[in-house]
Order: C-alpha cells, then structure tokens, then sequence
C-alpha cells in the first residue's frame, strides 16, 4: 500500500448544531463519522488513518473504534482550538512521514471513494488538490452596514470541499510559515495559497454536504437513502429481468512502441530501450483490465471516464486509476471476483515481471493476488506486436453483486 495518509477532522464545537454531537450523531444507523473514515478505508490508498476528536470526547470515540472494529486501522488524536490546531495534532500522532496528505472533515458522511481518488491523483500531478462544485446562487459582497458592494462573476466561482489533499512536504512548509507569521486558517487550500502554491479543484459532488445545522441531518438521510436506492434499484431491475447476480468483461487496448518513453506494464517499470505511447502512463495491460471492469459494470470505458485529452491525466499512474474503476464499482453495489490478464509483446520479456504485476493489479482492485491471472505471449512475429511496433493486452474480468 502506498505511504499516504488521511487525517478526518472530527474536533469541532458543533455551535450551530444546537447541542447534537453532529459526528456522533446517527445517519442510517451509523455514526455520522463512521462513514467518513469507511470511505476512506474503502478508498485502498492510504496507509495511516488519523482521526482527530475533542479531548473530552476521546473515551466515547475510542470505544465507538473499538466497537466497530477499527481501532488497528484509525489512529486516534486529540484536537486543538482551530481546525488548524486540530490537523497539526492529526500530523503529529503520524508514525510515518507519508508522501501525500488529505484532510477531510468528519461532518462529511457522503464523500465518495472515486472523489477521494481523483483528488490524490490531482495532488500527485500539481502538489496540492480539493473537491469543489460551481457556486449556483448569485453572490454578493457587502460591506459593515449591509450595503451591496459588487456582484462577483459566478462563472469564476467554486464553492470547495473536502478531501483537500498535499505532497506532505508542501504543506509542512505551508504550516510552518503560517505557525511563524502567527496565522491561522479554517481552510487548508488557504494555507496552501498563503505560501504560494496553487491549488488544483476537481470536480466535487453536489451531496458531498457537510452538517452544519440540525436540519442537515435530516437532508443528509435523504441523500444516503437515494445512494443506497440507487444500488438498490439496479439489483431489482436486473433479478426482474432474470439476470445473474455476477457479470464478465472483455477488455482490450493497444499502443505504440517508441523511444525515450518508460515501459510500464501492469503497473511495474519494466528496463527496455523502448516505452509505451499515451496520455497516460500508456500502461497497455491496466488500461485492458480497467475496460473489463467497466464493460462488467455496463459504466462505458476509461475514455468516458479519463477522457484523453483532459491534462489531469497526463502521464497518470494507470493504478491509481484502477483504484478509481474498482472503487466505482463498489458504489454500484459490486464486487470484484477475479481478473485474467494477457500482455501480448514479442519483446522484452515479462515472465520475471508478473508476480510483481498481479501484486500491483491486486492492490489496485483491492483484492488478492491470488484473484488476479497475469500471462504473457508473444505473436512469433506476425502483425505489428510480433514485429515490435507496439504492445497490445487483453482482459476478462468477473464481478459479483
């Protein structure tokens, strides 16, 4: 698993919230920061868990990990008088120093796993990354007595979220000059932008809500309640139609050899004069196996979902895009049996390689090696694999509701 690590914000006072507890507080059955920390646990990619609560709090929240089963997983901490306290603290209860940060607030139930993985993706290629949704109201600026200032332009306007996610390096130097100046910030993109370095947004979700009032609660069941009957309805369309409850996929893809490019196959760097051409990583046998995953799942194909000619994926690690297809899946109510996989290269070889390829596709689909088949095949020389012009790959893959 990747050193990364998420630290969820769970200290606040909850003032507008009327004396609820709102991350103690139940929505569907589970404690509102239960499903935080699940998403993110669902995720696949974070080897550290950082939960930050209130000091007087602590006994409650170390008996509701324990009680779910979580306190291996979760580290707890305990927050400061500011939310940027609060992640300080989350940092230093760290074991590790990880390569890449998320902050998340606890008060978020509904965040999606695909949204956590595009926003770790995005980080990894500019630094520092959010989720965010276009503003839809008209806004205002005002001054001391209430007057209209001036109306900014909507179009420029992003209302952010949570995750925001940081190369840990970067946003150790951000807090440190913040800490020197005597600053303090209720964003953590703010603290980023203060010490200069830009933030990327990528798209939010519109019920990525946090709780901030007690009538939230309510309007967050509702938005659980669709997610789950959305699974739900899919189920029952397919039992109705008498379709069985497992599904297989085809998957294929090709591209070109050419120098002064890596080679990347199944998500190992593999020593050759030649690499793969791509937007991506061009990582021909994970790109095969992501197009077996959605064709199972009737969700298109990975142009439909990392279109080609977006520069956010851009020499992207085609991995931590199959962590993307596996966690979407997962949304939909599925469930990954097992995958097999077929390189087709008349050179280098690849027999040395595969073990550590069906370990890196495991960990992409959040399964075990042994549910993953990687062969590898030559053409004796026919058609333009078999005269070195290019790799191509093929994949099938079976899920399960």
């Amino acid at each position: 698993m990747e050193q990364n690590a998420a630290i969820i914000v769970s200290g606040g006072k909850g003032a507008r919230m009327g004396g609820i507890d709102k991350q103690l507080a139940l929505l569907g059955g589970t404690s509102v920061v239960l499903w935080s920390l699940r998403r993110f646990l669902e995720a696949g990619c974070f080897g550290e868990l950082v939960l930050v609560c209130p000091r007087e709090k602590k006994e409650r929240y170390q008996a509701l990990l324990e009680q779910e089963g979580l306190a291996r997983q979760v580290t707890l901490a305990v927050g400061g008088e500011s939310r940027q306290q609060s992640v300080f603290a989350g940092i230093r209860a760290l074991r590790g120093k990880p390569g890449y940060l998320a902050v998340h607030d606890g008060a978020r139930p509904l965040i999606a796993a695909t949204t956590i993985l595009a926003c770790l993706e995005a980080a990894k290629q500019y630094g520092a990354a959010a989720a965010a949704v276009p503003v839809k109201d008209t806004l205002k600026e005002v001054d001391p007595q209430g007057f209209v200032k001036s109306t900014p332009d909507r179009s420029c306007l992003k209302a952010v979220q949570t995750p925001q996610v940081f190369r840990f390096d970067l946003y150790e130097r951000a807090m440190e000059l913040a800490r020197q100046e005597g600053l303090d910030f209720t964003d953590d993109c703010q603290l980023a932008e203060h010490a200069g370095y830009p933030v990327y947004l990528v798209p939010g979700q519109e019920d990525n809500m946090k709780l901030t009032t007690p009538e939230d609660i309510p309007l967050a069941e509702q938005l659980l309640e669709r997610q789950r009957m959305g699974a739900a309805l899919t189920s029952q369309k397919e039992e109705k139609r008498g379709m069985p409850c497992f599904r297989v996929g085809h998957g294929y893809d090709v591209h070109r050899l050419v120098e002064g490019r890596r080679l990347v196959l199944g998500g190992v760097e593999i020593p050759w004069e030649k690499g793969l051409l791509g937007h991506s990583d061009a990582d021909v046998l994970t790109h095969a196996l992501m197009d077996s995953l959605l064709g199972a799942a009737a969700l298109g194909d990975i142009g439909k979902l990392f279109p080609d000619n977006d520069p956010a994926y851009g020499g992207a690690d085609s991995v931590q895009l199959l962590k993307r297809v596996a966690a979407l899946l997962r949304e939909q109510g599925w469930q990954i049996g097992n995958v097999d996989v077929t390189a087709v290269a008349q050179a280098p070889k690849l027999k040395p390689y595969i073990s550590r390829m069906r370990e890196k596709l495991a960990e992409g689909c959040g399964i075990s090696p042994e549910q993953v088949n990687v062969k590898a095949t030559t053409e004796e020389g026919l058609g333009f694999t078999g005269s070195g012009e290019g790799i191509s790959a093929h994949s099938v893959a079976m899920i399960f509701r």
